[in-house]
């Protein structure tokens, strides 16, 4: 390792400690079951489809709570209201257990991931772009916003920290007019949403605001973080809790910046709960049509989890609550599960029947130990470096972990629901 190298990473280990040290707080209350661990639905809630998309296994397809406990496994928590959620192994693939995972629901700012691993690679993060007024035209009304004008200068970097930290859906207009507009940004992002096999995604509009048929799944969410997770900038801004922002500019002096904060509450602290250990992003929405959704990473020891939640019936807390809870048990039943199903590669890495589209997807997992072949003993490496193919069907992998995030300041709630 250079000289570099190895101070990157020192450096990198110093700042996830203070998140490693400290505790979470994420209790809430337990609503009533059915008497078979099942959560009790609300008066008026709809029903999740009798059948789904089996991609990643039969049982992902299957309605309601998916798990296949060992001896020594935990309990699930008890406090989970999300319409949809899934635990999985990051780097494996493993999905350690899931409710609803193919369930198609609108999934507000969390399609910002796919606007993010799909145009990332495309423009250097030092370029300076001019905003027009004609590119922050279109912007649905109550969007969340990061601030940025017409006819002042950003750099690609700072549009970006606008997307991750503040869900803005100004700086993800003015990254879209520099591909080539709405229209074809939409196209490309649905492209790379069939690549990857996150096939219960439709893409309507590049920010996640509520437009009709504008889906996505916990299943399709988690696969996505997880493909972005493959690339530098993407962990970056998704870990970075604070950053300054480019205000106005006024003729002769030096430019004005302002603090914009992370939305992501177990990243930051605010709300009233405590930073998570070990989080490292990734993204947070809320809109009327989707309700509150969340995709969260997290890493203790060598473990590194995703979880997805959708749609939970609780307060402002509740999707990171649940997503917390959801987080603890994944780590508590690391070994005492069997998967249920996995995190398919996507198309051109994938020369395995389990994850072509072609293909009925009906291997159950749970049925072979969910670990001898396919896309299951395809190890991901999300910490570092791009995409890259070393065998057939199989992601680079890399071990070094991303660092932890940068500071923790009370947020702002966001504000995506018109």
């Amino acid at each position: 390792m250079s000289a570099k190298n190895t101070a990157l990473a020192v450096l990198s280990a110093a700042l996830l400690v203070p998140a490693l040290l400290t505790v979470p707080a994420h209790a809430a209350p337990a609503p009533p079951d059915d008497g078979k661990g099942q959560p009790q639905q609300a008066p008026g809630a709809p029903a999740p489809p009798v059948s789904m998309s089996t991609v990643g296994g039969a049982l992902l397809g299957k309605p309601g709570v998916q798990v296949n406990p060992l001896p020594g496994a935990p309990a699930l928590p008890t406090n989970l209201t999300g319409r949809s959620w899934i635990v999985a192994d990051a780097e494996t693939g493993e999905v350690l257990a899931a409710n609803n995972a193919h369930w198609r629901l609108p999934p507000a700012s969390t399609m910002k991931m796919l606007f993010a691993d799909t145009l990332l690679p495309r423009f250097p993060k030092d370029r300076i772009h001019k905003v027009t007024e004609r590119e922050l035209s279109g912007v649905g009304s109550g969007s969340s916003l990061v601030g940025v004008k017409e006819e002042l200068d950003y750099s690609v970097h700072d549009l970006w920290l606008g997307v991750f930290l503040r869900s803005g859906n100004d700086a993800v207009h003015v990254l879209s007019a520099m591909n080539g507009g709405i229209d074809k940004t939409v196209r490309d992002m649905q492209a790379h949403a069939e690549e990857l096999q996150a096939l219960d995604t439709h893409v309507v509009s590049p920010d996640g605001y509520d437009a009709p048929g504008q889906v996505s799944s916990a299943y399709d969410l988690t696969l996505i973080a997880r493909s972005g997770l493959q690339k530098a900038d993407f962990r970056e801004y998704c870990s970075t809790a604070s950053a300054r922002f480019p205000g106005e500019q006024e003729a002769g002096k030096p430019r004005d910046f302002f603090e914009i904060q992370n939305t992501n509450r177990l990243m930051t602290g605010a709300g009233g709960l405590a930073p998570y250990k070990g989080i490292a992003g990734v993204k947070n929405g809320n809109t009327t049509m989707a309700g509150a959704t969340f995709t969260g990473l997290a890493q203790r020891g060598d473990k590194k989890l995703l979880v997805t939640v959708m749609n939970t019936a609780g307060g402002a807390n509740s999707v990171y609550e649940e997503t917390a809870g959801l987080l603890d048990w994944g780590f508590a039943a690391a070994g005492k599960v069997k998967p249920v199903g996995e995190l398919v590669p996507p198309k051109s890495a994938d020369t395995s029947p389990h994850g072509s589209p072609a293909q009925s997807h009906e291997r159950d997992p749970s049925a072979d130990g969910a670990g001898s072949g396919g896309g299951l003993g395809t190890a991901l490496g999300v910490a570092a470096g791009a995409l890259a193919l070393v065998t057939a069907g199989a992601y680079g992998v890399n071990r070094r972990w991303p660092p932890g995030p940068r500071g923790r300041r009370e947020e702002g709630a966001e504000t995506d629901a018109p």
